[in-house]
This record gives C-alpha cells, sequence and structure tokens, in this order.
C-alpha cells in the first residue's frame, strides 16, 4: 500500500504551489490569445488571479473561448480586437487594458505569423507580413507597455514570444527566423533600459508544438516530432504557458533578459521530419 503524505507536506505543497503562481490582482495583457499559445496563456494568466485582456485580430471567437475559461475559473477578461502591425493599434490595445483594468503589470507579447517560402523566391509582401507583426508589432506593445508601467510605478513584467528558429536554422522559414532571432537580440537590450524602473523582459522560444493548424497541415505532425525530439514528445501549449507564468510571477523579479527555450531539448540534437505538406499544400515559394 502506497505511502501517506504527512497533512503538513501537503499543505506546504499546496502552499507553495500557490504562491509560485499567484497572479491576484495584476492585470495582463496577451496579444494574439485567439488561438494556441496565446489562448492558452491568456487561460493561464487568469486562472493564476491575473485580469486579462486577451487580443484577437480576427478571430474573435477564439479569443471569446479564452475569456470564458477564466470567466468559469472565477477571474476576470475580456476580449478586445487589434492588429498589432499597426502602431497605433498597439498603443490602443495597452490604452484599452489600463481603460478597463486600471494597469497593466503584465504584457505578453506574442502575436505573430508564420510565413514560409524559399528564399530565392520570398515577395516583398510576404516579408513586410511577418516583420510587420513579428518584430514591428512586439516592438512597439513591449513600448507603449513599458511607458505605462513606467508611469504607474511598481515595476512590471514585459514576456516575448521567440521561437527555436531564432536559435536553429529551418528549412524555408528564413523570413519568420530573421524576426524570432530579433525578439531574442530585443529582449536582452531592452534589460539595458528597462531595468532601473523594475521591469523585467524575457522571452520563451518554443520549440514544435501541437495546435490545430499544424494538426491541419500534416495530421502525422505530433507523431514526426516525437521521433526527434529528445524527450519523446511535440510540445502542447500549457508547456510554454508554464514558462510564461513563472516569468510572470514574483519568483522570477531578478530574472531578466533570459531566453528560455521550452522545446524538450531539440536545439540540442536539431534534426527535422520531412516537411512534404508545406509543399503538398503549396506554401513554398513566395512566402
Amino acid at each position: 500500500m502506497a505511502r501517506s503524505r504527512h497533512p503538513l507536506m501537503v499543505t506546504r505543497t499546496l502552499l507553495w504551489r500557490a504562491y509560485m503562481f499567484d497572479l491576484s490582482g495584476k492585470v495582463a495583457l496577451v496579444t494574439g490569445a485567439s488561438k494556441g499559445i496565446g489562448q492558452e496563456l491568456a487561460i493561464a494568466l487568469g486562472k493564476a488571479g491575473a485580469a486579462v485582456v486577451a487580443n484577437y485580430h480576427t478571430d474573435r471567437r477564439g479569443a471569446e473561448i479564452a475569456v470564458e475559461k477564466v470567466l468559469e475559473a472565477g477571474g476576470n477578461a475580456v476580449a478586445v480586437q487589434g492588429d498589432i502591425s499597426s502602431v497605433d493599434q498597439c498603443r490602443m490595445l495597452v490604452s484599452k487594458t489600463v481603460e478597463t483594468f486600471g494597469r497593466i503589470d503584465i504584457a505578453c507579447c506574442h502575436a505573430g505569423i508564420t510565413s514560409w517560402g524559399k528564399f530565392l523566391d520570398y515577395t516583398e509582401e510576404a516579408f513586410d507580413a511577418v516583420v510587420n507583426t513579428n518584430l514591428k508589432g512586439t516592438y512597439f506593445t513591449a513600448q507603449a507597455a513599458a511607458r505605462e508601467m513606467i508611469k504607474q510605478g511598481g515595476g512590471g513584467r514585459i514576456i516575448i514570444t521567440s521561437s527555436v528558429t531564432g536559435n536553429q536554422a529551418v528549412h524555408y522559414l528564413s523570413a519568420y527566423a530573421m524576426t524570432k532571432g530579433g525578439l531574442q537580440m530585443l529582449t536582452r537590450n531592452l534589460v539595458l533600459e528597462l531595468s532601473p524602473y523594475g521591469i523585467t523582459i524575457n522571452a520563451v522560444a518554443p520549440g514544435p508544438i501541437v495546435n490545430e493548424r499544424n494538426l491541419h497541415d500534416d495530421p502525422e505532425y505530433e507523431t514526426k516530432w516525437a521521433k526527434v525530439v529528445p524527450m519523446g514528445r511535440a510540445g502542447y501549449p500549457k508547456d510554454v504557458a508554464s514558462a510564461v507564468l513563472f516569468f510572470a510571477s514574483d519568483e522570477a523579479e531578478w530574472i531578466t533578459g533570459t531566453v528560455l527555450l521550452v522545446d524538450g531539448g531539440w536545439t540540442c540534437y536539431s534534426p527535422t521530419p520531412d516537411f512534404e505538406f508545406v509543399e503538398r499544400e503549396g506554401r513554398i515559394g513566395t512566402g
């Protein structure tokens, strides 16, 4: 028969878990919160006690699902439309967060687009789209959030979603990888300017993550990646959310400028499965 744990040990464990990820009284903005990782970030932050603004560009229902899950857990959240490729929209999202909940403590700059294409055939239109969203949008969302955090005092947390493609080359993702590598340097550079205000800035770099789009493009996505990731499986949005919760918590107050790989060890090995689905879907060529 299994040995029972002492009640005090159980209590301490529960208190420690609650303490580590208690974001009660905090306000968080999550860009790109309508699906996949972004949706999970909004839900996780809300369940940890933060009031959440779940941003979406076109998928309103996806953001509403995140909001509903937070409300069901007893939290507070709203969905707000905005296109972060527009600087004015980046600023609007921060303003809307403050208008709705009175302040902003956590800015999760997650929104981004993936754009496949061979370098020799890549178009200016595709290039501008990925750069304007991934780089410019993140830059100016972080800027707007930092300005407000400085104005209100008390520091804050800015958490950027990069990618393992910012560390490791992957076929047909030159523009996307460029933006994700750039976000890692943005993370490190902002430490020098924002630390005096008590604002930490960190990034997560997810590896292969199972989501609806990936499974739609390739039904065997999860199985293929499980064969080449040292931990024996592809990742899930919850894996990234756990890392973000830590960065958002008080326990991470002296951690800044960190780019945390959330990849099951893939970058230590770095093989890739075949990408027939990219060619099958006609996604190689112009982006």
